[in-house]
């Protein structure tokens, strides 16, 4: 019922990351690390008002580098950082909070995406697919996705599943990690204003902030590109990552 009823969006031009951040890219960030929190209005979406960093967010990143590496081992069995660069660096970076996923996208440049620009992705824009590579099931031959009938867990390369790329060369948009977006979440978006979306993203406090994408441990309708989720921006879980956005 949070997806509908379907509606135009329009978004201006944007570049969105090919990949989800990985280990090996996220350490790069870990090594500079020292808890100085973006300054504020930093990583906003240039056409859409208070969408920037909040002075108010600081307190909830980590105030040290140690901190922030213990914040990335939220699972024994499933995290994906290691202290040393090794087998994992190809892997999708897990156990980041939306607080540490912005302030990443922004130290790299770029922003976190609008929930209406990682759906145009997702669906092809106007292609209005089901899936970002069209309507073939995810699990079906070949295996488009790392879900939880394929590889079912977050220790794999990004870009493993070819057949799974988006119109714009975006892989892994389906399975693998869920992704965080800037917008809180909110399950009557797509009723009232939110129906007319120019350039639009949902910037009223709520419980979570929307993830998007599906992840490794679920099932083909998660991964659909109209399905929606939410997590507590603290949170910190094995199955959600990063993916950037940027001006082009």
């Amino acid at each position: 019922s949070d997806e509908v009823p379907e509606h135009d969006a329009t978004v201006a031009d944007f570049y969105l990351d090919t990949f989800e951040v990985t280990v090996g890219r996220f350490r790069k960030f870990v090594q500079q690390y020292d808890g100085t929190a973006p300054a504020s209005g930093a990583g906003a979406h240039p056409l859409i008002d208070e969408s920037g960093w909040k002075s108010a967010w600081d307190t909830n990143l980590p105030s040290t580098q140690a901190e922030l590496i213990s914040n990335l081992k939220c699972d024994a069995s499933y995290q994906t950082w290691t202290d040393s660069a090794g087998a994992n660096e190809q892997y999708p970076i897990n156990c980041v909070s939306w607080y540490a996923a912005f302030a990443f996208c922004i130290w790299d440049g770029g922003r976190l995406p609008t929930e209406a620009e990682w759906e145009y992705a997702a669906a092809g824009g106007h292609d209005n697919r089901l899936y970002p590579w069209g309507s073939e099931a995810p699990d079906g031959t070949p295996e488009r996705a790392n879900m939880g009938s394929t590889a079912n867990s977050p220790l794999i390369d990004v870009g493993t599943y070819p057949d799974g790329v988006g119109r714009w060369g975006q892989h892994d948009l389906a399975g693998s990690m869920w992704e965080w977006v800037l917008d809180w979440y909110d399950s009557g978006w797509y009723s009232g204003d939110g129906n007319i979306c120019n350039n639009c993203s949902s910037l009223t406090s709520a419980s979570g902030r929307v993830v998007r994408g599906g992840g490794w441990g679920y099932i083909a309708y998660y991964l659909r590109a109209a399905s929606r989720y939410y997590i507590a921006p603290t949170h910190r879980n094995s199955g959600v990552g990063i993916r950037c956005a940027r001006i082009p």
